[in-house]
């Protein structure tokens, strides 16, 4: 059985080594553990520093395409080099690589595909209160919404995939795969699992989080469009639903008005709420629509699925 160890960097000349040293190439159940970085165009010694600290394969893009490609691109990578397991971590440090091997346990025994390593972000000294709460809302926004079971790190970049678990997922995000993915690994039915992992202060500023506002808001559009792919029923009747709810208060303080001043004006009110009322409707209807298209989505990622599964196959594979 063989582990991939994935690491997207960028700029990170004075930490990868460190993490590519630290990461176990011998653990209990994995006959053959190799190391895969893929540089998203780095301007500094990234890709001589891994090659030199011993990463088993270094692939360059020529220019910076972003987190969620880069991670797409060598989850790609990793298939075609007959991953079985694919971990995928941080090149900053971040996480204790040597935990490893417990964060892939669950798949060994065959108890889950995907596996979350969920950070104690509250214990980072480095990491601004605002990320924090940032980082903290957005994991109960994501476990709420996606009706999620699991008490997960949604941003948590220290994850394991069994190799039919990468099969299945497709990033189609351009700022970040984290919250992404585990949307889809719900609505897919794979098995999650979350365990407790240290991690370490970061002192360089975010390659990702510039702004954490802007972070913020980025990272709800790509819930909210996700969200709305994968359950387009339920976002979209809550939309038309709260925009019918608005429209009848409207006709209702029509009605108020009409019975306690005798009938007279006020009939603003009536077209604005006949018009709410309709567009509520309307956008119901394409909530029904839309669900009924999702069949067909899934059917297309179940030959997705496929061609990828064939793609990816080695000779030598059973």
């Amino acid at each position: 059985m063989r582990l991939v160890v994935i690491i997207p960097a960028l700029n990170e000349e004075q930490t990868i080594a460190e993490v590519i040293k630290e990461i176990p190439r011998s653990i209990e159940g994995i006959t053959d553990v190799k190391i895969l970085i893929l540089d998203d165009g780095s301007k500094d010694n990234t890709v001589s520093v891994s090659k030199k600290a011993g990463a088993d394969w270094v692939i360059s893009q020529p220019q910076n395409k972003g987190l969620a490609r880069t991670f797409k691109r060598a989850i790609e990578e990793a298939l075609k080099r007959d991953a079985d397991i694919i971990v995928n971590t941080d090149a900053d440090n971040h996480y204790d690589q040597t935990q490893i091997p417990k964060l892939i346990e669950p798949i060994l025994k065959k108890k889950a595909e995907i596996v979350v390593g969920n950070r104690n972000i509250w214990e980072l000294t480095d990491m601004p209160f605002s990320k924090k709460l940032g980082n903290t809302l957005g994991s109960f926004f994501v476990r709420k919404i996606a009706r999620i079971p699991l008490k997960v790190d949604a941003s948590s970049g220290f994850r394991a995939y069994s190799r039919d678990a990468a099969l299945k997922i497709n990033v189609l995000s351009d700022h970040t795969y984290a919250h992404e993915t585990l949307i889809q690994a719900y609505d897919h039915g794979i098995a999650l699992a979350c365990i407790d992992i240290p991690a370490r202060n970061v002192e360089r500023p975010s390659r990702l989080i510039n702004n954490v506002p802007v972070h913020i808001f980025k990272s709800l559009i790509v819930i909210l469009r996700i969200l709305t792919i994968y359950k387009p029923l339920r976002v979209m009747l809550f939309i038309g639903g709260s925009i019918f709810l608005l429209g009848l208060i409207v006709v209702l303080r029509f009605f108020y008005y009409y019975i306690t001043m005798g009938g007279e004006g006020h009939i603003q009110s009536l077209i604005l709420a006949s018009a709410l009322m309709i567009i509520g409707f309307q956008i119901a209807v394409l909530a029904l629509i839309s669900s009924a298209i999702g069949w067909n989505r899934k059917i297309l990622e179940e030959t997705l699925y496929r061609e990828k599964k064939n793609e990816f196959s080695s000779p030598n594979r059973d």
